[in-house]
């Protein structure tokens, strides 16, 4: 299953396809005895999906077949003992892709000439995605970090790594010469590397970045770095041949406490948003502000959800007015379409904690003009 949705990611699923692009969307959960409808609920959506394309008068036999068989083979691959909180199938001719997502999704078969993407981009926005990169003398590994895990991330070159001659790490630890290992030029030379290496990632795929590694090393990256100097270090040596969850353990309080910063950072903008008139509260004036591209900052509390339906009355579709799930019409994922919006019109996207938001009900912008 996929996890990075990179922007290179994000253009690939947004171009065009041949008819149909069939999008499934499906909740899933992390825990028992939730999690025992997942298979079911899995099962039916997938088949809704298939019947919806059997009774499509404009997709031929050939194609529906063809896309019959991806959505068999992505349902294959679809491993729900480690699902998250939704689940994404895309299938078109000759092609099928898996998502599975931190953030619920509504449960939804779609068919157009695109895959739906605004659940993955606003469950991507919701992780705040950061990087770390865990250097020692002779490997440097990245990590992708988000929402509550890292996971090792092969991309850009990652891992590094490099044969020491007559290297004794364990020797060199007892005598408490680690640091004379850093003032190797081969060593200088290789976490040079591995910092330009980073700098192409960071290139295509910009987030905030953590380093790890001994003392000895992150001084050297200080002293020869580029991106990884303006990183914020942290002073834990093991990490570059250590767990994922060893890796999570020694950012965890450094990224809580920059999501706190975050946080107020948020509330103070909003609040000075409110003296200029430059403020923006609540699900439908949000939207109709985000449609316009007038969004600079929005602002959303992390588990707000809300179903509504147009009124039919007013411009640009509609007043937003509350619905009940089911209802027709229903819009069940507007939260995530309002994050992609936003973001598509080069708005800063915060998802804050629940409450900070206060009377703005859930989700508020600060406006460009």
């Amino acid at each position: 299953m996929e996890h990075a949705l990179t922007p290179a990611t994000l253009i690939e699923l947004r171009r065009p396809r041949p008819y149909p692009a069939v999008s499934v969307l499906t909740p899933t959960h992390r825990r028992e005895p939730e999690n025992a409808q997942d298979p079911v609920r899995l099962r039916n959506v997938v088949a809704e999906a298939k019947k919806r394309l059997e009774h499509d008068p404009a997709v031929t036999r050939e194609r529906r077949n063809d896309v019959v068989e991806q959505l068999d083979r992505a349902l294959a691959e679809v491993d729900l003992s480690h699902a998250e909180d939704g689940l994404v199938i895309f299938a078109a001719p000759g092609e099928h892709q898996v998502w599975s997502l931190a953030r619920p999704v509504p449960e939804r078969v779609v068919l157009a000439d695109t895959f739906l993407t605004r659940n993955l981009v606003a469950a991507q926005a919701a992780e705040r995605p950061f990087w770390v990169l865990s250097v020692s003398a002779d490997r440097v590994a990245l990590w992708n970090g988000g929402g509550d895990r890292v996971t090792e991330a092969r991309t850009g070159g990652f891992p590094l790594g490099r044969t020491l001659d007559n290297f004794d790490a364990e020797r060199q630890e007892r005598i408490g010469d680690l640091p004379s290992t850093f003032r190797d030029e081969g060593i200088r030379h290789f976490l040079r590397d591995a910092d330009t290496a980073m700098a192409r990632v960071l290139r295509t795929h910009a987030r905030p970045l953590y380093v790890t590694g001994e003392t000895a090393a992150l001084s050297l990256l200080d002293e020869i770095g580029t991106v990884t100097k303006d990183a914020t270090h942290i002073p834990h040596g093991g990490l570059a041949h250590g767990t994922h969850e060893a890796v999570w353990q020694a950012v965890r309080p450094l990224v809580a406490a920059e999501d706190r910063r975050n946080a107020d950072g948020v509330a103070r903008r909003l609040e000075a948003a409110r003296g200029h008139k430059a403020f923006a509260a609540g699900v439908d004036e949000v939207r109709q502000n985000a449609q316009q591209g007038r969004i600079a900052l929005l602002a959303v509390e992390e588990n707000y959800r809300t179903s509504v339906r147009a009124d039919g009355e007013g411009g640009g579709g509609g007043h937003l007015v509350p619905a009940e799930s089911g209802d027709l019409d229903v819009r069940e994922d507007i939260v995530d379409e309002i994050v992609e919006r936003c973001l598509d019109t080069g708005a800063e996207v915060r998802f804050v904690p629940d409450g900070t938001l206060g009377d703005a009900r859930g989700i508020a912008g600060v406006l460009r003009y």
